[in-house]
């Protein structure tokens, strides 16, 4: 444990507070000013705060920063960064910019009401100078609340801010060691950081899907998504009141097979009438099982895929959900529409592999109940068996013979369905094949790959690419 890591949430506001080069203004909407309070109550708050401001009615909110959708989003939480650290240095900075670093933080955040059907969750950031006269850094981020009463969700919020904005000022040339800091004093169990963007001077060089997977790697949550931009995602803006296709894989690299996956699950599940004409989510997901597929990540693999998938075009999800029933409770959190799980049907022997369910009191009865409570169907995709040229498809797998009727009741209700609309000419493509190929340096592999694919892994020297040529 580091020093910064044994203070107690106390210790860091008093720290902040007799810092005399920092300055600031705090900017809160929802449950009160749980984060400036630290401030107050540690003393030598007069050192540290130059305003303190709940702009906390709708009409004052908009006079303020501007009109906005919603109260409770990015765009709100930007908007107040921007609007009070500008209004700090214009109003400070000649009077004592040369000596004093200037920070804004502001949080928008919706705690437990009194109907108690609301979803706790919250924006929160900090804009700020690491030294005088610097140039501006910011991290912003997402947090959701588990707390069922409404001061313990305050408790929790003031102390996850107060070591953001400790972290913000001392540790922002160490963004690693500054997220595991968020918790400090608190658990997963009360409060999960979803969402976390670092930008400005000092984070010009920080890969933000690398700090995102550090956040599911640390168990600040259990899954963060990120768009082909690399921009890190809030689930709810992209998943609310959408179907969702979800496609698991290593994605060493992306391969022409598991684009026509997509590409046959969009078709059918597009036939079905409640998805007919509504918009559908692509994600392409990751898990941290497979990533620590030797023990521990390897970063520079992971960019790796994280880049191939990007010049797709496609939206990708980490996750540390090995279980697909886990999947599918995140994404209900999100959307009440379709889900579609689409998988190779060399998938389903892990699918109905006894095994991954002996945590489950209910074993993989419990399991396929949770997996399929909603409106969730699994699309298999046909494996070609390379020795045999055989084609497994749904209607001649043979599961273990103890569930057999399990697996025919799944079928026959509709739950797991056989994919029609797929290319017979790509089935012979394997992944490892295709990998083998590009460490080997034999250009045939290019054949195997979406052309955007092969043009990233080239250009950019991806999975080692170029590091051996065919003789």
């Amino acid at each position: 444990m580091n020093e910064h890591q044994s203070m107690t949430p106390h210790e860091k506001a008093l720290a902040v507070n007799l810092d005399q080069r920092r300055y600031g203004t705090f900017a809160e909407i929802g449950a009160g000013q749980e984060v400036v309070r630290w401030f107050f109550l540690v003393g030598g708050a007069s050192g540290t705060i130059s305003k303190s401001i709940s702009a906390y009615d709708m009409t004052v909110s908009d006079a303020i920063y501007g009109d906005c959708a919603r109260y409770v989003c990015r765009e709100r939480l930007e908007s107040m960064l921007h609007y009070e650290y500008d209004l700090c240095i214009e109003r400070l900075a000649q009077v004592r910019g040369d000596s004093t670093a200037f920070f804004a933080f502001a949080d928008t955040v919706s705690a437990q009401s009194f109907s108690g059907n609301k979803e706790c969750h919250g924006w929160m950031g900090v804009r700020f100078q690491s030294h005088p006269r610097d140039d501006v850094s910011q991290i912003i981020m997402h947090v959701r609340m588990w707390d069922s009463e409404n001061s313990a969700q305050q408790e929790a919020l003031g102390i996850v801010g107060v070591n953001l904005i400790y972290g913000a000022l001392n540790l922002f040339h160490e963004p690693e060691q500054l997220i595991e800091s968020l918790l400090d004093s608190l658990s997963t169990e009360r409060i999960e950081i979803d969402l976390i963007e670092f930008s400005g001077i000092e984070f010009r060089h920080v890969d933000n899907r690398l700090m995102a997977l550090r956040l599911v790697q640390l168990g600040l949550t259990n899954a963060v998504m990120f768009s082909a931009e690399g921009q890190v995602l809030q689930p709810s803006e992209v998943l609310r009141k959408k179907s969702v296709i979800v496609e698991r894989g290593r994605f060493r690299p992306l391969t022409l097979v598991n684009l026509d996956m997509l590409e046959s699950t969009i078709q059918q599940l597009k036939t079905l009438e409640q998805v007919d004409g509504e918009e559908v989510v692509t994600l392409l997901e990751i898990t941290m099982h497979n990533l620590m597929a030797d023990g521990e990540i390897d970063f520079r693999d992971f960019l790796s895929r994280a880049d191939v998938l990007a010049a797709t075009g496609h939206t990708v999800l980490i996750s540390n959900y090995f279980e697909y029933f886990r999947l599918v409770g995140y994404l209900t959190r999100y959307t009440d529409r379709s889900i579609a799980i689409t998988m190779g049907a060399g998938g389903l022997s892990d699918l109905f592999n006894e095994v991954h369910y002996q945590h489950l009191q209910g074993g993989m009865l419990e399991s396929f109940g949770r997996l399929f409570k909603s409106d969730v169907k699994v699309f298999v995709y046909p494996m070609l068996m390379p020795e045999t040229g055989e084609l497994i498809t749904v209607a001649n797998f043979k599961p273990p013979a103890a569930i057999s009727a399990l697996f025919e009741y799944l079928v026959s209700s509709g739950m797991i369905v056989q994919l029609d609309h797929y290319n017979e000419e790509v089935l012979h493509i394997q992944s490892d094949n295709v990998l083998a190929l590009i460490e080997q340096g034999d250009d045939s592999w290019q054949q195997m790959v979406p052309p955007k694919v092969a043009e990233a892994i080239q250009r950019y020297g991806l999975f080692d690419h170029g590091k051996t040529r065919k003789r």
